[in-house]
């Protein structure tokens, strides 16, 4: 699967991509992940990608010309367009449902904005699918666009060591938080680790995992996965 993150600090992806999983994901050619500057595509002597909001209002905005040449641009970097991913505040929550849409993909372009956001023609001329990390603000949308790699590389075959790992993760397919898990010392500090799972016995094991997912849900998020609104 291909990533190309469009940003005005690619450079801040350099240590990113050095680490854990996506190192090795790379590295097999499971995962390619490609940087672009939108500056590279300003036109003036100076570079420049943002301006005054019209009618006033703090700070600045990021400008379309440079945005637009530089999605054209890229997307053109392959014989197939990808999936243009905007980065905002904005956007439709980022859940696990969505990041499993995400995989169906062969290449994601993810836009990261900064300073006050984009001219709102962006979004309406180029139709980006508009994600959000979450209810709170960042500096730039390069955090959330690692994000959505992190997370999206654990659905792609091959990338994780066990390959049913991701089945597991809370919020997987069964829409439930994770059961809670322990490993050694046997006992820590006054808190051992519930006899279940020394027994051996790996139906007893499965079924108090089960229903330790459904308290934890119950009691985390207020409801069950039948309840639950994901998107």
């Amino acid at each position: 699967m291909r990533f190309d993150v469009l940003s005005l600090f690619p450079e801040l992806f350099h240590s990113y991509l050095q680490q854990s999983l996506l190192k090795l994901a790379i590295e097999k050619q499971l995962v390619d992940v490609r940087l672009w500057n939108m500056r590279d595509w300003a036109t003036d002597r100076h570079k420049s990608v943002d301006d005054t909001p019209y009618g006033g209002g703090p700070g600045m905005l990021i400008a379309c010309p440079p945005v637009y040449a530089c999605v054209e641009a890229v997307q053109a970097d392959a014989a197939a367009p990808g999936q243009l991913v905007m980065m905002t505040p904005q956007g439709r929550p980022l859940t696990q449902s969505l990041v499993r849409e995400l995989a169906t993909y062969e290449r994601l372009l993810l836009l990261c904005g900064r300073y006050e956001g984009f001219d709102e023609r962006i979004a309406q001329g180029l139709k980006p699918l508009e994600i959000s990390a979450g209810d709170f603000i960042c500096n730039g949308g390069e955090v959330p666009a690692m994000l959505i790699i992190d997370t999206v590389i654990r659905m792609i075959p091959g990338v994780l060591g066990d390959e049913t790992s991701s089945k597991y993760d809370s919020f997987s397919e069964s829409g439930m938080l994770e059961y809670p898990q322990y490993t050694r010392p046997r006992e820590f500090r006054g808190m051992a680790v519930p006899d279940i799972l020394l027994s051996g016995n790996h139906g007893e094991i499965d079924r108090w995992r089960q229903q330790q997912s459904l308290e934890r849900t119950k009691q985390r998020r207020g409801s069950l996965p039948g309840n639950c609104t994901d998107d």
